[in-house]
């Protein structure tokens, strides 16, 4: 088992904390970050396993601040960025504040975290970003997601060649039905996105796990930007 630790940058809720438990069941010491550090401790608290599990609070969107956050964490064998605004910013009502703030989590943030923890990194590790498939669908509000999860492929493809033999890889969820965004949306909402998804019904929380584990795993995927989504783009 490597000496290294899972650091997961946005695992106190939803998908990361889901990946959190199931490395720390797996025996992984694994650190979580979020943006409020009680909560961040408490999350690590609650998560079970036989490893150590350690939380630490972190906001991307302030990436000067990244490398004090970071800076007790030691050896880090996987990494999972992972840390996510929500934003429905039209055109017509910009808010360019909104924005800003987005652009920098996304994709300032997302590489101040992998140039702080370069030094860190054991000789096999592996990276994971989070992006999202309003990067090819996108709606009404969305010019910001979509265009900062183009950014994440970007980042993807560079830091595969950059950092090599480190592998960098990314995991693009389509909607994730039992995730605390979607979960509690109105069953018509819910509906019309499954008659959309050759599936017939919506990725799981799980199953999004277990396509993040492969990508941070398997030792011959590099470069690679991943579409878990049960074939919604297809229809």
């Amino acid at each position: 088992m490597s000496d290294g630790a899972v650091v997961i940058v946005g695992g106190t809720s939803g998908i990361g904390l889901r990946l959190a438990e199931t490395y720390a069941a797996r025996g992984r010491g694994v650190v979580v970050t979020g943006r409020d550090p009680d909560r961040a401790s408490s999350v690590a608290a609650g998560i079970g396993g036989t490893a150590t599990v350690t939380g630490c609070a972190v906001d991307l969107a302030e990436p000067e601040t990244v490398a004090g956050c970071l800076a007790e964490i030691g050896a880090v064998d996987r990494l999972v960025v992972g840390a996510v605004d929500r934003d429905e910013n039209t055109i017509v009502d910009y808010d360019i504040a909104a924005a800003l703030r987005l652009v920098t989590l996304k994709l300032v943030g997302y590489a101040e975290v992998v140039h702080t923890l370069v030094p860190r990194l054991t000789p096999a590790a592996s990276i994971l970003f989070f992006g999202g498939l309003a990067l090819k669908r996108p709606y009404p509000g969305s010019t910001t997601i979509t265009t900062v999860n183009g950014g994440v492929t970007g980042l993807v493809h560079t830091l595969a060649v950059e950092l090599a033999p480190i592998r960098v890889n990314a995991i693009h969820p389509g909607v994730v039905g039992d995730s605390p965004y979607w979960a509690d949306k109105p069953p018509a909402v819910l509906d019309a996105l499954v008659e959309r998804t050759p599936l017939g019904r919506l990725a799981t929380m799980d199953e999004i796990v277990d396509a993040s584990i492969f990508l941070l795993e398997n030792g011959a995927v590099n470069g690679v930007n991943l579409e878990v989504d049960g074939g919604w783009m297809l229809k």
